[in-house]
């Protein structure tokens, strides 16, 4: 299972592999995933991500004269047991891809994908930490080290 080190450096992943990138179209999600669709649609927009704990934050942030209008986007990730993000090319899905973000041409057709074997991986809209989860190790070592204690 995927702790707070593992999405750490998934949320680094993200950043170093998507930060040149720019992203455009529909996020599409997988016709086996129970997880909510992702109502976001835009010409072109950057991803980036933070981890807390057991959860990863991406945020889609429309590039300035993007179409439609539209504000960014958070999603929180669970990655369950297996969950991991992989940026491949856009003919080389794999196979448990259930959430896709398309690069905007020109260039190379890339997706990011959320992938998850065994589909305990879940996000949420809004992009807001689960209540009540306690501090983060990496970020809040302080008062983790309190809580233990």
């Amino acid at each position: 299972m995927p702790e707070g080190p593992e999405l750490h450096l998934a949320s680094q992943f993200v950043n170093e592999a998507c930060g040149a990138l720019v992203f455009g179209g529909c996020v599409e999600k997988s016709s086996v995933s129970r997880n909510p669709e992702v109502p976001f649609e835009s010409s072109a927009y950057r991803i980036s991500a933070s981890a807390r704990g057991k959860e990863l934050r991406l945020i889609l942030s429309p590039l300035p004269g993007a179409h439609p209008p539209q504000e960014p986007l958070a999603l929180v990730f669970r990655f369950g047991m297996s969950g991991s993000f992989q940026l491949v090319p856009r003919e080389e899905l794999p196979r448990h891809a259930h959430l896709r973000f398309y690069t905007a041409p020109p260039g190379p057709q890339l997706a990011l994908c959320f992938v998850d074997v065994r589909r305990f991986g879940h996000w949420d809209l809004g992009g807001k930490w689960q209540p009540g989860r306690g501090p983060c190790v990496l970020q809040e070592y302080e008062q983790f080290r309190e809580n233990v204690l």
